[in-house]
């Protein structure tokens, strides 16, 4: 029996992403991809289990950035964390699938999507304070078996307040770290997708303005 038995995840076909134009990394060109991944007709829920060893098909994966006063929320992904190819690499980004459950009046629409990216971050991190976010970039790494399946929508929240704590033993050694620190002896130990957003922090536009 799969760990992944019953649940369902949102999906996009890996043609949509060539359709659109692939590309390897990052891209912060947002609005070439995104209103077509959140297309109610474009995107539909596929049972987790099976997505996990298809390419032919993308999961969906918000990617949420923490900024604090020019610092960044880092992690390191615990045995407890659910996808265990990643286990003990450091993290920039805290999220994971849209399910049936995060269904709104759009049904696959952007408020499906947002109200998904809304629970995970909710399920993973306590926040104090005002954190307005914007999408900044999209990540695709097909260098890999995790990569291969997963399609990720950066989100860059600016946080009021630097008082965060996780609620999952999978988000261990929770701290504030500098872009230097990040790109001196934390880097080779990033995940792939974190090492992409690392490089492209300066690109970034501000967050503070609606999605």
């Amino acid at each position: 029996m799969s760990k992944y038995d019953g649940e369902e995840i949102l999906v996009v076909p890996r043609a949509l992403l060539d359709e659109l134009g692939s590309f390897d990394g990052l891209t912060t060109d947002v609005e070439r991809y995104l209103p077509s991944l959140l297309d109610p007709e474009r995107n539909f829920f596929m049972d987790r289990a099976a997505a996990e060893d298809d390419p032919s098909h993308k999961q969906l994966i918000p990617y949420a950035l923490f900024r604090h006063e020019g610092r960044y929320l880092h992690y390191v992904r615990g045995k407890a964390g659910g996808e265990s190819r990643l286990h003990a690499q450091g993290s920039l980004g805290i999220g994971g699938h849209i399910n049936p459950v995060d269904t709104r009046e759009d049904h696959l629409g952007r408020a499906t999507y947002m109200a998904g990216v809304a629970r995970e971050i909710e399920e993973e991190l306590v926040l104090e304070g005002d954190h307005p976010q914007r999408v900044v970039a999209l990540l695709n790494d097909d260098s890999n078996p995790v990569g291969q399946v997963h399609l990720g929508v950066v989100h860059l929240f600016e946080l009021e307040s630097a008082e965060v704590s996780a609620r999952e033993e999978a988000l261990a050694e929770l701290a504030w770290r500098t872009v230097d620190e990040l790109r001196g002896g934390l880097y080779e130990n990033l995940e792939s997708w974190s090492r992409f957003c690392v490089d492209a922090l300066e690109g970034f536009r501000p967050a503070g303005q609606p999605v």
